[in-house]
């Protein structure tokens, strides 16, 4: 369903973790993946290519702990973002 609130809320929090720099590159646009506000200002829906782009000391560590996120759907299913987006 694309990155929205609770996606966004989860990347910010699991970048925060981690000592590195994390940018999500989108269209041209660089943001802070530690910051929720400038990962929502992405527009990312379902389908978005998005490019991680980790440096820093725990770098490695950082890029699994958010390639998990995106591959597990950011555990959600589609009721649950239904929920969401209704209320």
């Amino acid at each position: 369903m694309g990155i929205h609130m609770r996606p966004a809320d989860l990347l910010s929090r699991t970048a925060g973790r981690f000592e590195c720099q994390v940018l999500i590159e989108n269209n041209g646009q660089s943001i802070d993946c530690k910051s929720i506000m400038s990962i929502l200002t992405l527009g990312a829906r379902q389908g978005t290519q998005l490019n991680l782009r980790v440096t820093g000391p725990d770098a490695q560590q950082a890029l699994d702990a958010l390639c998990e996120l995106f591959e597990q759907g950011f555990d959600e299913s589609d009721s649950e973002v239904a929920t969401e987006q209704t209320s």
